[in-house]
């Protein structure tokens, strides 16, 4: 598995090595002591999946301390625009944002870490999404960034009359009342 760097402190990009003949192709999409190999040591405890249709954008979610998750994101069919969004106060990179094409036929996935807000958009009829999480799924710590914050200036790459959003998802907050509050 090839390990790519994107610019944002611990957000890696990876590529794994498929092989394929006539009856159709084989990959690892997760390997513990590669991942150890390189430098990155998850316990990962609890998978999630969706399916979504074109529009559709999720996010920016993340989990707030102390059950903050890293997650693996990679997509079973369809294609989707994977963006993360670096929220670590402390970090060179933060309010930095990455995207990338995730599809079922380039299996590209990406290892979000802790404290980076994570949100996709759907550019295909549908896209189904799977996801490894380090931490289990708390209510109480859940929490989000406005999609389309102005700060950010995502360019989720679906036309605004298009996008289907959820709306749990519109009463976000902007990144620069998040910004404030981890100020104060």
């Amino acid at each position: 598995m090839k390990f790519i760097d994107t610019g944002i402190t611990n957000l890696i990009l990876l590529e794994p090595r498929v092989f394929g003949d006539s009856r159709g192709h084989f990959f690892e999409s997760y390997n513990e002591r590669e991942f150890a190999e390189n430098g990155v040591r998850i316990k990962f405890v609890q998978d999630n999946q969706s399916l979504s249709a074109y529009g559709v954008i999720r996010g920016l979610h993340f989990q707030r301390e102390p059950h903050a998750q890293t997650k693996l994101v990679r997509v079973l069919s369809g294609e989707i625009l994977d963006v993360a969004v670096d929220l670590r106060k402390n970090s060179p990179t933060y309010g930095r944002h990455y995207s990338v094409e995730l599809s079922a036929q380039n299996k590209l996935q990406l290892l979000i870490p802790k404290g980076v807000a994570h949100g996709y958009s759907v550019l295909s009829e549908t896209a189904e999404v799977m996801y490894k999480c380090d931490a289990f799924y708390h209510k109480e710590s859940e929490s989000g960034i406005i999609y389309n914050d102005s700060t950010l200036n995502i360019d989720w790459k679906i036309p605004m009359n298009k996008t289907i959003v959820s709306e749990k998802d519109l009463q976000q907050p902007s990144f620069s009342a998040f910004k404030a509050e981890i100020l104060d």
